[in-house]
């Protein structure tokens, strides 16, 4: 059952320690990889796979021991779980320094369902993606376990601890204080700029392929940062123009054309981004089976309020209390439109994505007049209670100079 793949190198138990998950030889289509040009065949200038930039950076990785994780969650205590899904648990745990020397970190461990060769494969994905991706706006993940033994496989992941959840959490999460417009839209720009690097800031395309706000996590001053790679793969090489593979992901966010015929691309993360702009600006799940039929969802719905159109406030997110940005909302909601649009050429580059929200945050800091008013609104001051601690303004945000023809595009 576990033919296709082999986690460590067999020469020596040091060695074991310092190995990393490797795929083997033998490789399907949904493989990494898997659409890569051969060496037989592809020129001597064809792009590293994550594979083989992975082997450079593999003793980044801390190996931990399973005895070590069950200390770090006193055993797994229920009482430190933090999130569950298909996947498996997630745990707060705290893991001593490798040399015994310093202070301990709090960190997140998961600890993946591996009953079946899929989650084995995923586990294999996020160790060497997150092994190689280096950037600001992605989780960082600080190493990993893998035992095979007389109880079956196990497969764990640790990560540095995001305390403030996801946006997921944030948005529709009736227990949390409603999260600001200004946060939002930082939120959403940062998560843009994160998925602009993979789709532009390395050698090879990566395509995240599980884009949605749940995966999008915040630290303690609510700067996001992506997780879950379990699903990602690399872009097409060679003059293709697509991976083929098989229909995966989350409900409500996957592209129409990857769902309909397998082919993916860096569009299908375009499609999934607009999802979560509309979220962002109603406060609604994608899909809602308590709200009235035509309301339940997302997509239909926002359709009959226009970005241009006078009914176009009766989407927003109740919850903001009117402050927000009017002409702020109805750029993103262009830009929204644009990453929906059915034909994946038309939608943007995430570099143009990046520009247009960074015109999006401009609208709503320079633009104050611009906010909806109301007796209530003029009262309560959202977005000064809770503005997170690492607050810059616009001019000192990455910015990316690519993609202006299409922000003027979207803003007309």
């Amino acid at each position: 059952m576990m033919k296709c793949f082999m986690i460590f190198k067999d020469k020596s138990k040091s060695r074991e320690r310092r190995s990393a998950p490797e795929l083997s030889n033998k490789r399907n289509s949904d493989n990494l990889g898997s659409n890569r040009v051969s060496k037989s065949t592809g020129s001597a200038s064809s792009p590293r796979g994550i594979t083989e930039m992975y082997k450079e950076k593999e003793q980044n990785l801390r190996v931990f021991s399973v005895s070590e994780l069950r200390e770090a969650t006193k055993d797994f205590n229920r009482l430190l779980k933090i999130g569950e899904g298909g996947f498996g648990s997630v745990y707060k745990g705290t893991i001593r320094p490798p040399n015994g020397q310093g202070d301990s970190m709090v960190v997140a461990i998961k600890k993946l369902n591996t009953q079946g060769l899929q989650g084995h494969k995923q586990w294999v994905a996020e160790v060497q993606f997150l092994g190689v991706l280096d950037h600001p706006k992605l989780v960082k993940l600080l190493g990993y376990c893998a035992l095979d033994g007389e109880r079956g496989i196990q497969r764990l992941l640790v990560y540095e601890y995001m305390p403030n959840k996801s946006l997921e959490d944030h948005l529709f999460g009736r227990a949390m204080p409603t999260i600001p417009w200004g946060t939002r839209l930082r939120i959403i720009l940062g998560a843009a700029q994160g998925m602009a690097y993979l789709h532009e800031g390395l050698e090879v395309q990566v395509i995240y392929r599980d884009f949605k706000s749940s995966n999008v996590l915040l630290d303690k001053d609510f700067n996001p940062k992506l997780s879950d790679f379990g699903l990602a793969r690399e872009g097409p090489t060679g003059g293709r123009t697509h991976v083929s593979t098989a229909p995966v992901g989350t409900r409500g966010y996957a592209a129409p054309e990857y769902i309909e015929t397998g082919h993916l691309t860096i569009k299908s993360d375009i499609w999934s981004f607009g999802v979560v702009l509309y979220e962002i600006l109603t406060g609604r799940r994608t899909l809602e089976i308590k709200l009235p039929k035509m309301e339940q969802k997302l997509l239909d719905w926002v359709k009959h309020f226009p970005a241009d159109s006078k009914r176009f406030n009766m989407i927003m997110d109740h919850r903001l209390q009117n402050q927000y940005s009017l002409t702020a909302a109805r750029r993103i909601a262009k830009l929204a439109d644009s990453c929906l649009n059915k034909n994946a050429k038309d939608r943007p580059a995430m570099s143009e994505v990046v520009e247009i929200l960074k015109q999006a945050i401009q609208d709503s800091e320079e633009g104050t007049s611009s906010y909806v008013s109301s007796p209530q609104s003029s009262r309560t001051n959202l977005s000064a209670s809770y503005k997170p601690a690492s607050y810059k303004p616009v001019s000192r945000l990455e910015v990316t100079n690519t993609g202006r023809e299409t922000a003027r595009r979207v803003r007309a």
